[in-house]
C-alpha cells in the first residue's frame, strides 16, 4: 500500500480554497497545470511510500500513540509558495505550526519505529499542493493572488492515515484517489 500521514482540512476550509483556485485557473497560462482536486486536499505530515500490508497493524498502533501525545492545535490556510521553479504550487499554512511540525516529527517516527523505511529527514514544510507542472512555470501572477488567502483557522484534532491509489487508466490529467484507512483523535480531542 502507498501510505502517508496526513492532515486533512474539514469540507468549508477546502471550500474557501477551491473558490480561490478557481480563481487560480483563470489566469493566463493556467491550463498547462495539473490541478489537483478538492478530494486530494491535504497537509502531507510524512510520506511512506509502499508499505506492506503485514507492517501496517503496527505503523497504525504507533500513529495512535502519537497522536494521543500531541495536543490539538489551532491552523488555517494562508497565502502560497512554489516548489522547483514552480513544479508545484501550494497554500501554506499559518497557526500552531511548531505542533504542526512536531506532528510531523512524530508521524515520521513512528514509521521508522514500525520498520518503514524513510530515507533521509528532512525539515518539515507546511503545504497543500495546489497544481503541479512537469516544466519549470513562471508563478509569480498565482503567487501574487494566494497572497492574499487566509482561510477560517480551525482546529485540528486528528491524525489520519492516506493510502494513495494512483491512477492506472493513462488518462492525462487523471488524480490519485485517496482513502483514510486510519484516523487517531489528537490529545486534547474527545
Amino acid at each position: 500500500m502507498r501510505l502517508f500521514a496526513a492532515v486533512l482540512p474539514p469540507q468549508d476550509v477546502s471550500d474557501e480554497l477551491a473558490l480561490k483556485v478557481a480563481e487560480l485557473r483563470r489566469l493566463p497560462g493556467a491550463s498547462e497545470l495539473r490541478w489537483t482536486g478538492v478530494p486530494g486536499w491535504h497537509f502531507t505530515l510524512a510520506f511512506y511510500g509502499e508499505v506492506d500490508e503485514a507492517v501496517v497493524p503496527e505503523l497504525s498502533a504507533r500513529l495512535e500513540r502519537a497522536a494521543r501525545r500531541t495536543p490539538c492545535f489551532p491552523l488555517a490556510l494562508r497565502g502560497g509558495g512554489q516548489f522547483g521553479h514552480g513544479r508545484a504550487l501550494w497554500t501554506g499554512a499559518s497557526g500552531d505550526l511548531p505542533v504542526l511540525r512536531l506532528l510531523a516529527e512524530r508521524a515520521e517516527a513512528a514509521a521508522r519505529k514500525a520498520g518503514v523505511e524513510m530515507g533521509e529527514h528532512r525539515r518539515y514544510r507546511a503545504h497543500l499542493t495546489v497544481a503541479r507542472s512537469r516544466e519549470a512555470v513562471v508563478v509569480r501572477p498565482y503567487l501574487s493572488v494566494l497572497d492574499g488567502f487566509t482561510s477560517r483557522t480551525w482546529t485540528v484534532d486528528e491524525l489520519a492515515l492516506v493510502r494513495s491509489n494512483l491512477p492506472k487508466s493513462g488518462v492525462p490529467g487523471e488524480q490519485p484517489r485517496y482513502e483514510v484507512v486510519g484516523r487517531w483523535a489528537l490529545g486534547g480531542a474527545g
